[in-house]
C-alpha cells in the first residue's frame, strides 16, 4: 500500500503556515508523506527551455536555506512525527503546484487563503483560486486563522457547534 501524500505550498507567510501546519496535523494521523512546497516566481517559457538561463536560479540554494529556516522556526514540533520533504522550484506559483500535483501523484493539496479582496483580488488573483480551478487532485482550503476564530466566536454566541480540528502546538 503506497503512503499518502499531501502538497503543502508555502510562500512564507504567516497566513501559509496555517495551511502548511494542517497539512502535517492531518499527515500525524494519515500516517503520510507532507511534500512542503516553495515556488519561486520567476519562470517564463523563455527561461523553462534554458533553466540555467533564468534569472532566478540564484536563488534556489537562498530560498531552499529560507524554506530549511522556515521548518525550523515555525513547524519544529512536527519534525519527528510525519515525514516532509522540502522542495523549492521556480515558475509561476499556481502552475508549477498544480504541475508538482500531478507529478508526484499527491492525494491531496493543502493551503492557505489570503483573504484578499476587492481591488486587490481583482489585480493580484488567487494562487490557491488557480490551483482549485486547475487540480486534477482534492483541494482542500484553509482561511486565515483569525477568520476560522472569529466564525468559532460566532457560532459560540449563536448557540451553534462548530467543530475545529484538535490543535498540537
Amino acid at each position: 500500500m503506497e503512503k499518502v501524500k499531501i502538497l503543502a505550498p508555502t510562500d512564507f507567510s504567516e497566513i501559509s503556515v496555517g495551511g502548511v501546519r494542517y497539512a502535517l496535523e492531518m499527515a500525524v494521523s494519515l500516517g503520510a508523506e507532507v511534500i512542503l512546497y516553495h515556488v519561486i516566481v520567476g519562470g517564463d517559457n523563455l527561461f523553462s527551455t534554458y533553466e540555467d538561463l533564468n534569472p532566478a536560479r540564484p536563488l534556489l540554494q537562498i530560498e531552499t536555506c529560507r524554506l530549511d529556516k522556515f521548518v525550523k522556526e515555525k513547524l519544529a514540533d512536527y519534525c519527528s512525527l510525519v515525514e516532509i520533504r522540502q522542495v523549492v522550484e521556480i515558475g509561476a506559483p499556481h502552475v508549477n503546484i498544480v504541475e508538482k500535483a500531478e507529478r508526484e501523484a499527491v492525494d491531496m493539496i493543502v493551503m492557505s487563503t489570503h483573504g484578499r479582496t476587492g481591488i486587490d483580488h481583482f489585480l493580484l488573483g488567487s494562487v490557491t483560486e488557480k490551483v482549485v480551478a486547475r487540480a486534477s487532485c482534492p483541494v482542500l482550503t484553509i482561511p486565515p486563522i483569525e477568520r476560522r476564530t472569529s466564525k468559532a466566536k460566532q457560532a459560540e454566541s449563536s448557540g451553534r457547534v462548530l467543530v475545529q480540528p484538535e490543535r498540537r502546538h
